[in-house]
């Protein structure tokens, strides 16, 4: 049965009803009880829902029923929205999403972070870390977390770290499902690292655990020969000891379950990808993609249940980005995507960041410098490279993003 949805309107421009087409045969939605109309509704797109809710008074009412939210989480994908970081601060306060469904720009209404009471710091101290599922997290500049539904606004500030080591935090992801989410930080520094969870369902932070560096059958520790070397290209493309990567970026970090075990990947300070097994507390470095003074910039992404690595680089006079993937057959890095030629080499000489957040089979990368500010849409199963439109703002100006973060605009994820 086939479902389409005909929004009529008046000339006034007010929507007067809303017709449903079922094999050729067409009545009003009004016509339909509570529980059908839910189901009906809920399979519309979020952006779409919110706009029907102006409809009448027993759409408005639909939006606030729980059997609706439930009949929502039934559906068991949305299209996602890119969350986009703006590179102004001050513009951040109004955030913009892509939409990928309908491929188009969108605003959002400010974030009330939520924050403790004693203190009085700005909310844009808060920048987000992490997404999963519809819930973005946001770390604050003295070290608060608050967990966020961009779409209805709810958001839940998580207690406060009580008992946790000195060292620094090197990564930050999250799980989210309908119920509850999860928190996970990956601290310390190479080679002694821990890891700490926060449950939302029990509303505390775990205890810390250790993780063990992997150790080969030989008996030898795991390593990089290039760990030691004195000096490694930041993402910015210019010698440093450390990578510098963007403020916004830092704790990036993906998460993939894989035979049941859990495995968080980071970037390490020296440009090397760091796999965290949580299951195991085990953690190891894969070897670099390209030699450590070859000019690059590098981030890592999650796309459908897998780990790939974006790299931009230069050779011969011309820019390159390729996306590759570890093989455990071969025991190597395997390329298994890259930009057309003709499309990347206007990053040649640009020092581009890149930052790459992904969904399903696709992944949004942000390219950015102080001369270009570019965002492409990459099918990672197709191979296929679209590079998006700009964003503007009601001045008519160009917004520009460092990077974005995926979710799935779910008015019933619950926080």
């Amino acid at each position: 049965m086939e479902i389409g949805e005909d929004l009529v309107l008046g000339r006034t421009g007010k929507r007067k009803f809303t017709e449903i087409c079922v094999e050729d045969s067409r009545f009003l939605l009004q016509e339909l009880n509570q529980d059908l109309l839910e189901i009906v509704l809920s399979w519309l797109p979020t952006s779409s829902f919110l706009r029907l809710t102006s409809v009448c008074k027993k759409w408005k009412s639909v939006a606030d029923s729980a059997t609706f939210r439930l009949a929502c989480s039934q559906v068991r994908f949305r299209d996602p929205w890119f969350f986009m970081v703006d590179s102004d601060p001050h513009r951040s306060q109004h955030p913009v999403v892509f939409d990928s469904a309908e491929k188009k720009w969108k605003k959002l209404n400010p974030l009330p972070l939520v924050q403790p009471k004693k203190n009085q710091e700005s909310c844009s101290n808060f920048i987000p870390v992490a997404a999963s599922g519809g819930l973005i997290c946001f770390h604050s500049t003295n070290g608060d977390f608050t967990v966020s539904n961009p779409v209805t606004g709810s958001t839940r500030l998580v207690p406060a770290l009580t008992s946790i080591s000195q060292q620094p935090i090197l990564a930050i992801s999250m799980t989210a499902n309908s119920e509850r989410f999860k928190l996970v930080l990956i601290m310390g520094q190479l080679p002694n690292l821990s890891f700490k969870k926060y449950d939302s369902s029990a509303d505390q932070w775990e205890d810390e655990i250790p993780i063990n560096q992997k150790i080969k059958n030989s008996g030898e520790v795991e390593k990089d020969d290039d760990h030691h070397s004195q000096y490694f290209l930041s993402s910015d493309n210019v010698v440093s000891a450390d990578m510098q990567r963007n403020p916004y970026r830092q704790y990036s970090s993906a998460l993939t379950v894989e035979n049941g075990e859990e495995i968080l990947y980071f970037l390490s300070s020296s440009g090397t990808v760091v796999s965290c097994n949580l299951t195991h507390k085990l953690f190891f470095e894969y070897p670099r993609l390209l030699p450590v003074f070859s000019e690059y910039s590098i981030d890592i992404v999650e796309c459908g249940g897998q780990m790939y690595v974006v790299l931009l680089s230069e050779f011969f006079e011309s820019a390159s980005i390729r996306v590759w993937k570890w093989d455990e057959n071969m025991d190597a890095w395997k390329q298994i995507a890259a930009m057309p030629p003709a499309s990347s080499h206007k990053f040649y000489g640009k020092k581009v960041d890149i930052n790459c957040c992904g969904a399903g089979d696709e992944m949004l990368v942000c390219l950015n410098s102080a001369e270009v500010c570019t965002y492409v849409m990459c099918n990672l199963v197709r191979n296929e490279w679209i590079e998006l439109p700009q964003c503007y703002t009601d001045e008519d100006k160009t917004r520009e993003f460092v990077c974005a973060f995926s979710f799935e605009p779910r008015i019933e994820a619950d926080i």
